[in-house]
C-alpha cells in the first residue's frame, strides 16, 4: 500500500516517475486563463488568515460545502473566518473521490509544509499553523506566484475595465518593486457583456460605460466595433495576447451590415430583438473580435457549454459565479465549424483554443479543430485543457487521450487554473503528474519507446514551451 500523496503521487510506473521528477517538476508556469483579481497582484496583497485566501470566491469549495449540508452563513454569509474554515475542514473528509480532496492536501503541503490530513480533529491546529505564517512577506501574492514559478499570469478583463492595476504592476516591474524575478501580469480581453443583447436594459447600461472608456459614441453596429477595437488596442499595448468568450453554444448566423446597424438601433431604443436577429448580432460581434485577434496575432479562446445561474433564488441573493452553473448539451459541431469557416474563408482565423464543459464533446472538438489546422503554425487550433467540472483526474486523462487519439498531444499548450484563489497553482503539478503518468504508461506497456530525449522534450513542451511560443506574451521567453 502506498503512502497517501507521497513523492510519487499519481505516478504509477518508473517511466512516469522519471518524466515528472527529471523533466516536468521544475518547469515554470504560464497561467493563461485565470480569474485572479489584478488589484491584489498590483497591491501585493497579504491575507489576514487562511480562510480569506483559501475560501473567498472559491465556488468549487462552496458547492461541496452546500452538498455536505453546510448552511450558507458559513459559506458566503456573515460567520467568522474561523468558523468558515472549520466548516470547510468538516467538509473535506466528505470530498474523498472529488478533486478537492487532492487539491486541498496538495495546497497544504506545497504552501505550508503541512502533511496532516485536514478534518474536524486537525482543523484547529492547521488553522493556527497556517495563520502563524500567512502574514509574513513570503506569503504576499507576488511571493506566492514566484514560489510556484509562475512566469506569466493572464487575468480576465472586460473591455470597460480601466486596466489601472495592470499599469501599476507593469510600472513596478520596470522600477524593480515587483521583485528580482517578477511575474508578468497581462489582461485577457473578454467582451461577453457586449453580446448580452437578449436584455436591452442591461446591454444599454453596458454600452454607456463602453462609450465612456473608449471615447466613442455608439449608435450603430459599425460604431460598436470601433469602440471594441479601441479597447482591443489598449489591451494589446498592456501585453494582452488572448481574447476569451464564454458561450453556451456557438453562433453562426449571418446578416448584412445594414441589418446589423438596425439591430443596434433597435436595442438602443430599448426594444427586444427576436431570436434570429440576436443570434446574427452575437455572431457579428464574435467575428469582429476574432478578426482583431488575427490582425494583432492574438489567440481566440472559446469556453463552450456552461449553462449559468440555474438557481434563480440564489442568483438573486449572491449574484453570478457563486456555484450555480452546470454543463449544457446544446448541439455545437455544425455552428462551431460554420463560424470557424467564416473566418477561414477570409484568411482571418486566429490561433484558437476550444474548451468544453461537457466531456461528451471531447472527440467532437478534437475532430472539428483538425479541419482548420492550416500548416502555418504548430497547433494553431487547440483542444483546450479539461475545464471546470472536468479538471480532475478522470477528466484530464479523457481530454488528453481524446487529443492524442485525434490530434497531436505533443503540440498541446497545457494546463491553466481558471481560478480565483492564489493557492490554486498546485493544480499545474496535478496536471503534470497525470500527463507523465499517461505517457509513462505508454512506455511501460510498450506503446511508446523509452526515448527520454523525445518524451522529456514533449513533456516540457506541454508544461511550458508550447504556451510560451504560441502566445508570445511580452517579457516571457523560454
Amino acid at each position: 500500500m502506498k503512502q497517501f500523496m507521497d513523492r510519487d503521487f499519481l505516478l504509477h510506473s518508473k517511466p512516469a516517475k522519471k518524466l515528472f521528477h527529471d523533466y516536468a517538476k521544475e518547469m515554470p508556469i504560464i497561467d493563461f486563463h485565470s480569474h485572479l483579481p489584478p488589484g491584489q497582484v498590483a497591491d501585493d496583497t497579504r491575507f489576514e488568515n487562511i480562510a480569506r485566501i483559501w475560501l473567498g470566491g472559491d465556488h468549487y469549495k462552496w458547492r461541496a460545502m452546500r452538498a455536505n449540508g453546510v448552511n450558507e452563513e458559513y459559506i458566503t454569509g456573515k460567520a467568522s473566518d474561523c468558523d468558515k474554515f472549520l466548516a470547510w475542514a468538516r467538509t473535506v473528509p466528505a470530498t474523498l473521490g472529488n478533486p478537492l480532496y487532492h487539491w486541498t492536501h496538495l495546497e497544504l503541503q506545497r504552501y505550508f509544509g503541512i502533511t496532516r490530513i485536514l478534518d474536524a480533529s486537525s482543523a484547529g491546529a492547521i488553522w493556527e499553523a497556517c495563520n502563524a505564517v500567512i502574514d509574513k512577506p513570503e506569503f504576499s501574492v507576488r511571493s506566492l506566484l514566484a514560489k510556484m514559478k509562475v512566469r506569466a499570469l493572464c487575468t480576465t478583463d472586460d473591455p470597460i475595465d480601466d486596466l489601472a492595476h495592470h499599469r501599476r504592476h507593469a510600472a513596478d516591474i520596470v522600477s524593480g518593486k515587483a521583485g528580482k524575478v517578477p511575474v508578468i501580469m497581462v489582461p485577457t480581453y473578454r467582451p461577453d457583456r457586449a453580446m448580452h443583447v437578449d436584455d436591452p436594459a442591461t446591454w444599454n447600461d453596458y454600452i454607456v460605460k463602453l462609450q465612456e472608456v473608449s471615447e466613442t459614441e455608439i449608435h450603430d453596429f459599425d460604431q460598436l466595433v470601433i469602440a471594441l477595437e479601441k479597447r482591443h488596442k489598449d489591451f494589446h499595448d498592456l501585453g494582452c495576447r488572448l481574447s476569451d468568450h464564454a458561450l453556451e453554444k456557438p453562433f453562426a448566423a449571418e446578416a448584412t451590415g445594414g441589418q446589423l446597424n438596425a439591430f443596434v438601433v433597435k436595442l438602443k431604443a430599448g426594444k427586444q430583438l427576436d431570436t434570429p436577429s440576436a443570434a446574427a448580432l452575437k455572431t457579428a460581434i464574435l467575428l469582429a473580435v476574432a478578426r482583431m485577434d488575427a490582425e494583432r496575432g492574438w489567440t481566440l479562446q472559446f469556453h463552450l457549454g456552461a449553462i449559468r445561474n440555474l438557481n434563480s433564488r440564489m442568483f438573486e441573493k449572491l449574484g453570478p459565479d457563486t456555484g450555480y452553473d452546470a454543463m449544457g448539451d446544446e448541439p455545437i459541431a455544425r455552428p462551431l465549424a460554420r463560424f470557424l469557416d467564416m473566418l477561414e474563408c477570409e484568411g482571418k482565423l486566429p490561433r484558437t483554443i476550444l474548451y468544453t464543459l461537457n466531456p461528451a464533446w471531447n472527440e467532437t472538438l478534437a475532430a472539428v479543430m483538425g479541419c482548420f489546422q492550416d500548416g502555418c503554425a504548430p497547433g494553431k487550433i487547440q483542444f483546450g485543457s479539461a475545464w471546470w467540472f472536468n479538471d480532475q483526474l478522470d477528466g484530464m486523462l479523457r481530454q488528453m487521450t481524446a487529443l492524442s487519439n485525434i490530434g497531436l498531444l505533443s503540440r498541446f499548450v497545457g494546463m491553466l487554473t481558471d481560478s480565483r484563489s492564489f493557492l490554486s497553482f498546485p493544480r499545474h503539478e496535478y496536471f503534470r503528474r497525470l500527463l507523465c503518468s499517461l505517457i509513462g504508461g505508454w512506455v511501460k506497456n510498450g506503446e511508446a519507446p523509452a526515448d527520454y530525449d523525445l518524451l522529456g522534450r514533449t513533456v516540457q513542451d506541454i508544461c511550458f514551451n508550447n504556451a510560451c511560443d504560441a502566445f508570445n506574451i511580452p517579457g516571457v521567453a523560454r
